[in-house]
């Protein structure tokens, strides 16, 4: 520490502060400091210095199946709000979290050092396949946890809704619905929502297309809807289902949107340059990690200030509490317009 105070030109307090993380060193100097430790190769003892404030300045972040598009933009939130604020991550996922396999990575996680834990996604797994200490703080993101710890997600229902009302306002007798995997919770809550819609509106309410999250199974869906004539609308599990089913629909002499308007759900930013560009409902991923990291740092530290940005549900309730939504947006593009026979109605 002495050599890095030396060619820093300042005291080994000064070091001490910054690697410590202080707030109360002048950015100059922090970034002289820095240089300095990069230069030398110096590390500091992050055990050492955990001992002496308490913390480790870490938290874990387990996740089911990171190459998921939904889970993967969370997760990239949860480390980019908590770099912002200071923290490293430690980061691990799982296939199967309803099996013993989440069980063993909680373990894992929970003698790594950390201080607390966000869980972005696990499913249908339940509070006892998660086995935590009773010490360690938690914050969740989608998943049937969301009944045990404070949690920030996406205001799924509404979304749901606003997509399956905009298209029977087009004109649209019922939607059909191409789902994603029964494994998701996500998956589960938009089914359900879809299908409530529908009956409150007095609709039909088709059998489901069983599909994934992948454009492919989209693919395999759209051939299948395409087939049925009486199809003019379809509310997709999640944007790559809904960008899938376009190309089978396309493939299949059906147009979109004259012939089938097609709703996604996500907000990909390929939505708006897919062809025809994707109307979607999308979900602010960022925000929703933002919150989920200050919710967990609230829990580690309740005599500390956390502010949640006033656009979120919730917002003005104490940051220790159970649930913090995110209004989601539905984006009207080119890819809904009313059915053909509605049309042809109003040009006559």
């Amino acid at each position: 520490m002495s050599d890095v105070a030396r060619l820093a030109g300042v005291s080994a307090q000064t070091v001490s502060r910054v690697a410590a993380g202080s707030e109360h060193v002048r950015p100059d100097t922090r970034e002289r400091v820095l240089r300095a430790m990069n230069q030398l190769g110096y590390s500091p003892n992050r055990a050492a210095q955990a001992l002496r404030r308490g913390s480790f300045k870490t938290i874990g972040v387990l996740t089911q199946q990171i190459q998921r598009t939904g889970e993967a933009l969370t997760t990239a939130g949860v480390l980019e709000a908590a770099t912002a604020i200071g923290y490293a991550v430690n980061l691990i996922q799982v296939e199967h979290p309803a099996s013993e396999e989440l069980r063993e990575a909680v373990y894992r996680l929970s003698h790594q050092a950390i201080d607390g834990l966000v869980v972005v996604q696990a499913g249908q797994a339940g509070r006892e396949q998660l086995a935590l200490p009773p010490s360690m703080p938690v914050a969740v993101s989608d998943s049937t946890l969301v009944d045990y710890y404070p949690s920030a997600s996406a205001d799924q229902v509404g979304g749901v809704r606003e997509a399956v009302t905009h298209l029977l306002e087009l004109g649209h007798r019922t939607v059909h619905h191409v789902c994603g995997p029964e494994d998701s919770q996500s998956a589960l809550i938009r089914k359900a929502t879809w299908a409530r819609t529908l009956r409150e509106a007095g609709r039909d309410v088709p059998e489901t297309v069983s599909g994934g999250w992948e454009a492919a199974a989209g693919y395999e869906a759209g051939l299948r809807l395409a087939a049925d004539p009486e199809v003019t609308a379809v509310f997709c599990a999640n944007d790559e289902l809904a960008l899938g089913l376009i190309r089978a629909m396309h493939e299949q002499g059906r147009r979109v949107p004259t012939d089938v308007s097609v709703v996604g759900f996500d907000g990909l930013s390929l939505g708006e340059y897919s062809f025809p560009p994707l109307t979607t409902v999308r979900q602010d991923a960022s925000l929703i990690a933002e919150v989920a990291v200050r919710a967990l740092l609230a829990r580690m530290h309740p005599d500390q200030d956390s502010h949640i940005p006033a656009e979120v549900a919730g917002a003005d309730r104490p940051l220790g509490g159970r649930l913090f939504r995110v209004m989601p947006e539905l984006v009207v593009r080119d890819t809904t317009a009313p059915p053909c026979e509605r049309r042809d109605k109003a040009r006559a």
